[in-house]
């Protein structure tokens, strides 16, 4: 099944796209400071996943991609920055939408983004020795620290639709670990990594996609706000 990790891909982005254009929604309005929040994010994350990918520390199963190739990455990893980020994006922004009250009190988010500030601080710092756990848990660290000093107001949702976010999450990179199919897309070496498994995905992949998306929300609101006002 050679075009299943682009099926995952064009999945998660296509309902999302069609809703864009909703009227109440008009997520499209948001187009110009996505692209711009992709690109910055991809800008780090790909080196990251290039580095990662010919360090063998994970890699992709070449039963479930087309063989295409860009530096040594997929080119449905590539689109993997582009459609998921796309469809988190939306679903925060659709969510405040229709519940827009959906958000903590400035002191609850402070308090919480502190405690995983934190923690995110002693794991990377007790696993340096760890690869994927050591760069992940640090640039949650970095962004988070920015993001709560910078855009508290930010956090006071994110921390919530976050939440949402992970059912489809569980969904996608569960098919990606190796849930509910033969074999993985992407592999992992559990020597660079907590080799803590949420079903059959490794726990810090949780904690890479809070920072994909938080990073692409904290781009977006930067451009965006100057404007509201």
């Amino acid at each position: 099944m050679t075009y299943l990790y682009l099926l995952l891909n064009l999945g998660s982005f296509s309902i999302p796209f069609i809703y864009s254009f909703h009227p109440k929604l008009k997520f499209y309005s948001h187009w110009k400071s996505l692209a711009i929040g992709i690109l910055i994010s991809m800008s780090i994350f790909i080196p990251w996943d290039v580095f990662f990918t010919l360090n063998r520390i994970w890699g992709f199963n070449s039963d479930y991609f087309l063989g295409y190739t860009l530096f040594s990455l997929p080119i449905e990893e590539w689109l993997f920055f582009i459609c998921i980020p796309y469809a988190c994006v939306f679903t925060h922004y659709a969510l405040l939408h229709y519940f827009p009250n959906l958000k903590l009190g400035s002191g609850a988010t402070k308090l919480i983004s502190y405690i995983l500030i934190l923690s995110f601080l002693i794991i990377s710092i007790y696993n340096y020795d760890k690869w994927y756990t050591f760069v992940n848990f640090t640039l949650a660290t970095i962004l988070t620290l920015l993001v709560v000093n910078k855009k508290p107001e930010l956090l006071q949702s994110y921390l919530l639709t976050f939440l949402v976010m992970l059912i489809p999450f569980f969904i996608v990179n569960g098919v990606l670990t190796g849930s509910f199919i033969t074999d993985e897309v992407v592999w992992y070496n559990n020597t660079e990594n907590l080799n803590i498994r949420l079903f059959t995905i490794p726990v810090e992949d949780s904690v890479y996609a809070f920072t994909l998306i938080l990073l692409n929300l904290f781009v977006i609101q930067t451009i965006e706000k100057p404007k509201s006002r």
